[in-house]
């Protein structure tokens, strides 16, 4: 080749280049002018001329906030171009056209699902707290009965535990030598100071009455010596409360030291149930609440009480924690060891929001009820519960005083509501995102443009808007198959193509054809639409 040749050829590579260079600037900038044309100047400024709330001037509809189809998850508060991809964003409106969450639903339908509805009100939530506990003796009607003096167990009238006994019932009878003594004193000294009329002896009997009592006597068993005047050697012991023998130190022919144990005596007049609360519940009892308990043991018997005490601890394996209740028990019809259910009254709440529990729909880790939001719409919410009582739910956050909520049907206008959100969120998810959700990598979208270039792994095209992706006009670029791109397409050619989104997320042309007359033969796999001839020269899925 001469030096002339390699200088013609060296020109017409420069100018071939500057050609292509030329002819992708002007591609890029028609398609940059379609994209203005197409969007409004509000939007397509960006400078927040309109925010959320505002009434959109092209639809007449209010504007909840701006998103990108591609990102749906991402909300922007003005319009403006996408961060993630080379497009506009688009508005979403609160006529519930595009509201996630939000159906439309006619009165007639409304009637065939059988929706109820209520309003939310405010009121004072008293909620009845149960629980079950076991009878007890009342560690508070106790009675020790002891020894006053040494002496000899003579008899007992008493021998097991768990007898009953009487208020004044003999218990044992004791032989006390030191009493014999102080009361022979006694007596000689009451005759010596009644027979005698000096003033020094008119005291001798009381300081005798001193030594009886500093003995151990009591003022009944001295007032029995005066009244008989003579010595009692042997006293008896009684009961001093009604109840059971709760335990006996005693037997006969034993000798007794003073201060010595003899009995311990449980009243029967009141008794205990310990009841167990779940420590999620126990702020609601307090001592001094009323309660009514009510045992299998007397079926048709209610005993009323109050909380005694909560005792403060808690047990580790069942984490409850105990409530002691104090019931009157006049007949003795509860006797430890029966099992009660006891009925707790807490006290009056201030007023809260309640809705009927019918209205709650559960989850598992939502709590949702469906709102009427008039003229037929209903939209799902999510709200924090509180105490549930007497068929009403205290709604702790969601709600407000006055709303309507779905008490029946309700299960069938949120399914619906969230159908239609799904149904939302799939249409603009990316592919990587809906993987497993109805295989939708697979639909494929149309489109026509201008190929602006084309590399070895990718084609850039300036396309018109593809409604099926809510995508404006715009360039970019896609990702070619392994067969390349067909032979007789070239930059600057009209194409008319299909793409599909791949699991990566990117976008990847399925078919292409010169012109939009022609719909696209495939390039390496089948296409969901028709297929006409490709163009000459070429067959489907050729290499060019």
């Amino acid at each position: 080749m001469t030096t002339q040749n390699l200088v013609f050829a060296f020109v017409a590579a420069a100018v071939i280049g500057a050609f292509g260079y030329g002819a992708y600037r002007a591609g890029m900038n028609r398609g940059m002018q379609m994209s203005d044309v197409a969007t409004p100047t509000a939007t397509r400024s960006g400078t927040g001329a309109q925010k959320p709330g505002d009434v959109d001037p092209a639809t007449g509809k209010k504007v909840l906030y701006w998103h990108d189809p591609m990102v749906p998850g991402q909300k922007f508060d003005k319009p403006g171009k996408s961060p993630f991809m080379d497009m506009q964003l688009v508005p979403m409106y609160a006529d519930g056209g595009n509201d996630e969450g939000t159906v439309a639903i006619s009165s007639r339908v409304q009637q065939n699902l059988g929706v109820r509805v209520a309003e939310v009100k405010l009121g004072s939530l008293t909620s009845t707290v149960e629980a079950v506990g076991s009878v007890a003796y009342n560690d508070r009607d106790v009675a020790v009965v002891q020894a006053r003096s040494n002496g000899f167990l003579e008899r007992l009238y008493v021998r097991a535990p768990l007898d009953p006994v009487r208020k004044g019932q003999p218990l044992a009878e004791l032989y006390v030598p030191e009493w014999v003594a102080a009361q022979e004193e006694y007596l000689t000294a009451k005759r010596i100071s009644a027979q005698s009329t000096a003033r020094s002896l008119a005291g001798l009997d009381e300081g005798a009455r001193q030594r009886m009592r500093l003995a151990g006597m009591n003022d009944a068993q001295i007032a029995a010596v005066e009244a008989s005047g003579k010595v009692q050697t042997r006293v008896t012991i009684t009961a001093p409360i009604g109840g059971v023998v709760g335990e006996i130190n005693a037997r006969e022919g034993m000798t007794v030291m003073a201060g010595a144990p003899l009995f311990r005596l449980n009243g029967l007049s009141t008794v205990w149930v310990n009841a167990e609360l779940p420590e999620t519940l126990a702020a609601q009892v307090r001592p001094g609440n009323p309660v009514e308990a009510r045992t299998p043991a007397l079926p048709g018997a209610v005993f009323n009480g109050k909380v005694s005490a909560i005792v403060p601890e808690v047990n580790a394996a069942t984490r409850t924690i105990k409530a002691r209740i104090e019931l009157a028990n006049p007949q003795g019809q509860l006797v430890p060891g029966m099992f009660a259910t006891v009925n707790f009254t807490p006290q009056a709440r201030k007023e809260v929001l309640l809705v009927p529990s019918e209205a709650v729909i559960q989850t598992g880790k939502r709590s949702v009820v469906v709102v009427a939001q008039g003229d037929g719409k209903f939209a799902s919410v999510d709200v924090e519960l509180g105490l549930e009582s007497n068929g009403q739910t205290e709604i702790r956050k969601g709600l407000q005083a006055g709303q309507k909520v779905v008490v029946s049907g309700q299960f069938l206008v949120d399914s619906e509501a969230n159908l239609k959100a799904a149904a939302s969120r799939m249409d603009a998810m990316p592919a990587s995102d809906a993987a497993g959700a109805g295989n939708a990598s697979t639909k494929t979208h149309r489109g026509e443009g201008k190929v602006e270039s084309i590399g070895k792994e990718e084609i850039t095209i300036s396309h018109s808007p593809i409604a099926t992706l809510q995508w404006g006009p715009m360039t970019m670029g896609f990702k070619l198959p392994a067969t390349g791109v067909p032979k007789g397409i070239s930059v600057g050619d009209t194409v008319a193509f299909e793409i599909r989104q791949t699991k990566e997320g990117a976008f990847e042309i399925t078919s292409i054809a010169p012109g939009p007359a022609k719909t696209a033969p495939p390039i390496g796999g089948a296409s969901k639409g028709p297929i006409t001839n490709p163009p000459e020269g070429t067959t489907a899925g050729s290499k060019p």
